[in-house]
């Protein structure tokens, strides 16, 4: 639990670009809320974005969601892990390549966190229109707690016609109240 007794507030980035990659992400948010300790809240819109790294796929479904965890951090990256591999996620292809699921913490409350195997904020999220956009979505106004600006600041200034992100029309449709 956080200092203050209450469930931590996590915000949680996902990602698709194998199969459908619409209804991956869609599972793989029901899955991790059917996980105990994990209540789901609010997801953003989804998008389609051109890939980043490894150029050489197909796009990518993204959306930003919220939950409500009494989980350490470690405890919840162990548990995102076990789901993506539960939906058929090959960890032994290319970096940034090709994924059926994809789930990387964004925030964990305003905790900065840094060790082997999990950096939150996650190290490159403001350079990233396709976590910015859906995130922004959700707390436009919540302040990054290393760089000091808001969601709403950090896509002003990551706009990238490099690698588009587009809205996917009518696809809001897991919000829940929880968070």
């Amino acid at each position: 639990m956080n200092p203050s007794g209450g469930k931590h507030i996590v915000y949680i980035a996902t990602g698709s670009n194998i199969g459908d990659g619409l209804a991956n992400c869609r599972d793989g948010i029901a899955a991790l809320g059917r996980r105990e300790s994990v209540e789901v809240g609010q997801c953003s819109h989804f998008y389609r974005s051109a890939p980043v790294g490894y150029a050489d796929q197909p796009w990518f479904i993204n959306a930003v969601f919220r939950i409500r965890t009494d989980m350490s951090p470690r405890l919840l990256l162990k548990t995102l892990k076990a789901v993506e591999s539960d939906a058929g996620r090959d960890l032994s292809g290319i970096r940034f390549g090709p994924r059926v699921l994809d789930f990387d913490i964004i925030f964990f409350n305003d905790e900065i966190i840094d060790t082997d195997d999990l950096i939150v904020p996650h190290p490159r999220m403001h350079q990233r229109e396709f976590v910015l956009r859906p995130l922004c979505d959700l707390s436009p106004d919540f302040i990054h707690p290393v760089l000091k600006k808001s969601i709403r600041e950090l896509l002003e200034v990551s706009v990238s016609r490099e690698h588009p992100c587009v809205r996917i029309p009518d696809t809001q449709s897991m919000v829940i109240s929880c968070v």
